[in-house]
């Protein structure tokens, strides 16, 4: 039998709660999207008060990170540095605020951040993903 690991709810929630926690801790209204590692909506948070666009977008920048193993930071910068035809990749969202989720080597799933400054959600993601070792 094939088996991987995978981030269950409890966790997700975990991994929610740090996000928010920094998000509390900087008076950041935001959206959190945690997808697990098959790219499906697990959890979803979003604070009184934040944009209704966030919603969509935190899921988009966690299947980004989810898709191509790497921050959605990574685009947005590859954008900004003139790279311009990375906004046409299919699956792509490029801004910063979604990471990969990563347990023992492996993907588990992902987080996106929407709602402040993309430096921002960068730094909410951060901590929602800096979670997954206390798991």
């Amino acid at each position: 039998m094939i088996t991987y690991q995978t981030l269950s709810l409890a966790d997700a929630k975990k991994v929610a709660a740090a996000a928010s926690a920094k998000a509390q801790a900087e008076n950041w209204t935001v959206v959190i999207a945690i997808l697990d590692a098959g790219g499906h909506l697990i959890y979803l948070e979003r604070a009184d008060g934040t944009q209704l666009g966030s919603v969509i977008v935190a899921q988009e920048k966690a299947r980004t990170a989810l898709l191509f193993k790497r921050p959605s930071k990574a685009f947005e910068e590859g954008v900004l540095g003139g790279r311009v035809h990375m906004m046409s990749l299919p699956g792509a969202t490029t801004i910063e605020g979604g990471l990969p989720l990563v347990k023992d080597g492996q993907i588990i799933g992902s987080i996106g951040v929407s709602g402040v400054m993309s430096n921002q959600d960068g730094q909410i993601a951060a901590a929602g993903a800096e979670a997954i070792a206390m798991l």
